[in-house]
């Protein structure tokens, strides 16, 4: 896929899951079942990955760790076998040096973009902000993140979005505030920007319904948010490809309306909301080991799991909304994704 594709691609509205992080129980990295999740993810018929973002777990990148290159390149061989085009996203972290050398890598292993994360830079002023993803732009084009400070973003106004939208490399935004003030903001800045070439991607795990089916209209002009780069959608990804399908340029009906409120219920008690969102990565973990796809929950932090709690609450949204799982998907192909 060429850079002219990967971004008509984009525009057009892709699922995108971000890509957890395989451990054995020694949280050294299970290669095999590294494997198999891109080959599910694949199978389930997404239109990309995201690579060594939040999901994949940031400590990847720590030396002691040395996993964001070898996760980066198992991903990549694993989308190049697919007979279908796919999108690669990679995660940019850090201060400018950092992100510019993630970003050589990515460039290394035939990824499209990189998501680039502030997180890093939370006391940076806005004009050092919009300075470092200038530069980042120049070495791969640039999806903005937007991201909720109870996980470590910060409030970002419509000046920076405005300016940001802006910068000419920029080829989509992932909008994840879980706040609609904040979601209007980005919409509005890109609007006002004239920038129709720029994708706007859903991180909301708290509306991805509504944010699909919402047409966002400024003054005159009117945009729609066409895919979802999303965690949530690292788990029941074939029914998550489906509710996309469904949702593209629809219209806001009681039914579609409802499973929204069933998928946000659904993503609470992955995301554990109720304890501000601490076992996140645990619960994503724990959903794909009962389907057979990870033989545990472990993550490179020890500290990090299940809070009190969320494995009933994980139990009470599957039975409750079993046509929004793909258990029996999984179970037919486990075998065949877990091979060589």
């Amino acid at each position: 896929m060429d850079d002219s594709d990967f971004r008509s691609h984009l525009r057009r509205g892709l699922a995108i899951p971000a890509h957890p992080l395989a451990l054995t129980a020694e949280r050294r990295l299970d290669e095999r079942r590294q494997r198999a999740l891109t080959r599910y993810y694949i199978a389930a018929g997404v239109g990309g990955l995201a690579v060594g973002v939040h999901t994949t777990q940031f400590a990847i990148r720590e030396p002691r760790f040395g996993l964001f290159e070898p996760v980066l390149a198992l991903a990549a061989e694993e989308m190049q076998r697919s007979t279908r085009p796919l999108v690669r996203i990679g995660g940019l972290c850090g201060p400018t040096s950092q992100a510019l050398n993630e970003a050589a890598l990515l460039r290394k292993h035939g990824y499209h973009a990189g998501l680039l994360s502030l997180g890093a830079l939370r006391h940076a002023t806005d004009d050092e902000l919009i300075a470092h993803a200038r530069s980042v732009a120049e070495a791969i084009p640039v999806v903005g993140f937007y991201l909720q400070p109870s996980v470590g973003g910060r409030i970002l106004p419509y000046s920076f979005w405005r300016r940001f939208a802006e910068i000419p490399n920029v080829v989509a935004i992932k909008i994840a505030p879980f706040n609609r003030y904040q979601t209007l903001d980005v919409i509005r800045a890109v609007i006002d920007a004239g920038r129709d070439d720029i994708a706007l991607y859903t991180g909301n795990d708290d509306a991805i319904v509504t944010d699909f089916v919402t047409p966002f209209r400024i003054g005159n002009t009117e945009r729609r948010i066409v895919g979802g780069l999303l965690g949530h959608w690292s788990v029941w990804t074939r029914r998550a490809v489906e509710l996309l399908e469904d949702c593209r340029n629809a219209n806001a009906t009681p039914e579609r309306m409802r499973l929204g409120v069933e998928v946000t219920d659904s993503n609470a008690a992955f995301f554990d909301a109720a304890n501000s969102f601490r076992g996140c990565i645990a619960g994503l973990h724990e959903v794909l080991r009962r389907q057979g796809l990870l033989e545990g929950i472990w993550c490179l932090d020890e500290n990090e799991g299940l809070s009190p709690g969320q494995s009933a609450e994980i139990d009470r949204v599957t039975r409750a909304y079993a046509h929004l799982n793909d258990d029996a998907f999984v179970a037919e192909h486990r075998d065949e994704w877990l091979r060589g």
